[in-house]
C-alpha cells in the first residue's frame, strides 16, 4: 500500500500542471448546462462507471438538493450498446447515440485512461463532425484527439489516471452547485 499511496500523492501534488485545462474544461461544461444544454458521457470500464457516477450526480444532486440537470450516460442501455455493437461494431456504441442524443450546445464528456480506446475515439470524431463539443479526460498518451478540449493526467498508471479523473469529475459537481441555490427544505 505505501507504494500506492506515495504515486498517489506524488500525481496529486502536481495536479497544478493541469489546472488550467480542467479550469476550461470545467467552463465548457457550466456553459452548456447553464443554457440549457445537455451533458453526455462515455468510457469503458472503470470510465464507464466515472461516466454513470458523475451523470448522477448531475441529474441527482452532489451535496444539495437543487435542481435537475441534464445528463446522459452512454454507457447504461444494455440494449441500445448490444444492438448497435451487433450491427455496426463495438467501436460504433458511442457515436451512434451522440448521433441520436447530442445537439449543438450539448457537451460530451469522453474518458479514456489511454486514449484509445476506438469506441470512445469515434465519438469525438462524431462531436468534431457535428459541431458538438467534447472533453477527452485521459493519461499521459500520445493519442491524436479531434475533439474540443484535452484534460491529460500526468500519469501512465490507469488506477492513478481513473483516481484524477474521479476528483475532477467531483471538483465539476461541486463547482456546478456553486451556481445553484440549494432547494429549501420541505
Amino acid at each position: 500500500m505505501n507504494a500506492a499511496l506515495l504515486e498517489h500523492q506524488r500525481l496529486f501534488a502536481n495536479l497544478h500542471s493541469i489546472q488550467a485545462d480542467v479550469d476550461d474544461g470545467f467552463n465548457v461544461v457550466k456553459s452548456a448546462i447553464m443554457s440549457g444544454h445537455k451533458i453526455l458521457l462515455c468510457g469503458n470500464g472503470g470510465s464507464a462507471a466515472d461516466c454513470q457516477h458523475f451523470a448522477a450526480e448531475l441529474v441527482g444532486k452532489w451535496k444539495e438538493l437543487r435542481c435537475a440537470l441534464p445528463a446522459i450516460a452512454l454507457t447504461t442501455d444494455t440494449s441500445t450498446i448490444t444492438a448497435i455493437a451487433n450491427d455496426l461494431g463495438y467501436d460504433q456504441v458511442f457515436a451512434r447515440q451522440v448521433l441520436a442524443h447530442a445537439k449543438r450546445g450539448d457537451v460530451l464528456i469522453a474518458i479514456s485512461t489511454s486514449g484509445h480506446s476506438a469506441n470512445v475515439r469515434e465519438a469525438l470524431r462524431v462531436c468534431h463532425e457535428q459541431g458538438i463539443a467534447s472533453i477527452l479526460l485521459t493519461g499521459d498518451s500520445d493519442c491524436k484527439h479531434t475533439g474540443s478540449r484535452v484534460i491529460r493526467v500526468p500519469s501512465i498508471s490507469t488506477p492513478r489516471i481513473q483516481e484524477v479523473h474521479a476528483f475532477i469529475l467531483h471538483t465539476w459537481a461541486q463547482r456546478i452547485d456553486e451556481y445553484y441555490q440549494p432547494w429549501p427544505e420541505t
